[in-house]
């Protein structure tokens, strides 16, 4: 990894003022520079978001050749990113893609993290995660919503109740993604205790309002536990420690949490996880020095770490893998059942997925929380029906901080995507908003990914790795004309184990935006219920008869 000091402070300008030819353009930059700005990244002066070393661009001098190719980028042209490094312009047509972006894709068998090493190394990759790569994302909060959906469906499995009060939940990591988990669990009503080595990140998001105590020892943190849990009063709790000691010290004292699940950065076990049996500074140095011996005790740790979730599942918490490929690695280790953890998505995630439903999120670019809060009421207004989305949205204006450019994220499915960004575009259009909204969403989500291990896990038809549906999403959203598009491999779950796609909309209040989100807003989305009618859901079937979704051929036809 490319060893850089002392760079410069990054942030996304604010207000309706160009610095580009077109809001395409200048969206594409403001949310380049808002992946970097120290509000939102993990380590901004590597480059690097979230996810380990997931980063923006691949290099400095790529980052400011980035920026300047799209202050000058044309209303008709295109950029071609190549693992965050401009390598082409090209005229194109208006409604084009201002900008396709390709991250970290290797040829299969070459498909390794060490393969992926060698050319980091020579500085010609770099691992674009999902939404760092591309551009959009938004700090916790983007996972935020999607964690908490998790754990109420838990509930729902566990004890027939969403609502989690009384309830226990342990689980490990408090960085970029996995630092939503704290105040996911609190919104779900729950006692949850995050276990994190490095007690900055505790507290930092002790100070973003994600975090409530700061722990050292696991006795402390379970009398804080029993303390919440009998008072049936919701809390979050960061221990310092590492899950490999504290999973196992539960298992020995008979403490038995009502939910176990885990989102540490095990699916780089080089970069990502750290071992057991080291403090942060010996692990630290240890990666740099030795890294080959690092990695051995990084998955060394994972088996150990999952052996212990195993137990606790046997004893009888609910336990689910929350998507960071840990149990491959602990199968790597020796733990041979380590599949009997079931994935998140399988286990309750997937119907959403059946309805084109999945993880959308919007920012203001003008920087102004007030047309994030205009939004939130459009959307309570349109979706009044929609009991969850109407609480999610209350709790999040309660409890989310801003990160950077203010955001929401939203789950929304296939209908209601373009419905609500084209009342936002008339929003900007009529001068309701101070300045164009950006529409995405994550690469988790209903149809723009193949990850066995997670998103796509035990697939009904036994499709679990075919990536053509990927790659035709993105290919259909560049063709309907998406503002940008990406394609990316290993995000989530590590080189070797995932393709994925991402695309991003611009409402600037135009003909032509309104044009493309008619398009890209239902094509989107659209993907998720034709992979999933595919693959022989019921639900899916029954959600495109009723929205109208075209299917030429369907199972059993």
């Amino acid at each position: 990894m490319e060893k850089q000091t002392g760079q410069r402070t990054v942030r996304a300008p604010r207000g309706n003022q160009l610095h580009c030819k077109g809001w395409a353009q200048e969206a594409a930059m403001r949310m380049l520079l808002n992946n970097l700005d120290p509000e939102v990244a993990e380590d901004p002066d590597h480059l690097i978001v979230y996810g380990g070393i997931g980063k923006a661009a691949r290099d400095w001098r790529s980052f400011d050749q980035l920026i300047a190719s799209l202050k000058e980028l044309d209303n008709d042209e295109t950029l071609l990113v190549q693992s965050g490094k401009p390598v082409g312009l090209f005229r194109t047509h208006e409604a084009a893609p201002r900008v396709l972006i390709a991250n970290s894709n290797l040829v299969p068998s070459w498909a390794t993290w060490n393969h992926f090493y060698e050319l980091e190394d020579k500085g010609l990759m770099m691992y674009g995660q999902m939404t760092a790569g591309s551009w959009i994302y938004i700090g916790a909060q983007g996972i935020l919503q999607g964690t908490y959906l998790s754990f109420v469906e838990a509930g729902k499995k566990a004890f027939g109740t969403p609502d989690l009060t009384g309830r226990f939940i342990v689980t490990g990591g408090m960085g970029g993604m996995s630092g939503a988990q704290p105040l996911a669990g609190k919104m779900a009503n729950a006692v949850i205790l995050v276990v994190e080595v490095d007690r900055s990140r505790i507290e930092r998001k002790m100070k973003e309002g994600y975090c409530d105590v700061l722990v050292e020892s696991l006795d402390e943190a379970l009398k804080l536990v029993e303390k919440f849990t009998t008072k049936g009063e919701p809390a979050s709790i960061g221990l310092v420690g590492n899950c490999a000691d504290v999973l196992p010290a539960l298992v020995e004292k008979g403490v038995i949490p009502d939910f176990v699940t885990d989102q540490t950065s095990a699916h780089d076990p080089l970069n990502g996880y750290v071992p057991n049996g080291l403090t942060l500074a010996e692990a630290n140095q240890l990666r740099v020095t030795d890294p080959k011996t690092y990695e051995k005790r990084s998955i060394e740790a994972m088996g150990i770490h999952v052996q212990a979730m195993l137990d606790l599942q046997a004893a009888g918490a609910e336990t689910f893998d929350y998507g960071n490929n840990i149990r491959a690695y602990a199968k790597q280790a020796g733990v041979s059942n380590a599949f009997d953890i079931p994935g998140f998505v399988p286990a309750y995630i997937r119907p959403l997925f059946c309805e084109g439903k999945g993880p959308f999120r919007w920012a203001a670019l003008s920087g102004n929380p007030q047309d994030i809060y205009k939004l939130d009421r459009l959307a309570k207004e349109m979706f009044p029906e929609d009991e969850g989305l109407v609480n999610w949205i209350t709790m999040a204006q309660k409890l989310v901080k801003w990160q950077g450019l203010p955001a929401r994220i939203c789950w929304l499915g296939y209908g209601d995507r373009d419905r609500f960004a084209l009342r936002a575009n008339e929003m900007v259009a009529n001068g309701e908003l101070e300045a164009p909204i950006v529409f995405g969403r994550d690469h988790l989500d209903c149809g723009s990914v193949a990850s066995p291990n997670r998103e796509t896990e035990g697939m009904k038809d036994g499709s679990d790795a075919v990536a053509d549906w990927p790659i035709l999403n993105a290919l259909i959203n560049t063709a309907g004309g998406a503002s940008w598009v990406s394609v990316h491999h290993g995000g989530g779950v590590g080189m070797g184990y995932s393709v994925h796609a991402g695309q991003v909309l611009v409402a600037d209040g135009s003909q032509l935006a309104k044009e493309r989100i008619k398009r890209v807003l239902l094509s989107d989305p659209g993907m998720g219920i034709v992979r999933h009618v595919d693959a022989g859901y019921d639900r899916a079937m029954d959600v495109a008869n009723e929205k109208g979704v075209h299917i030429p051929l369907k199972k059993g036809d």
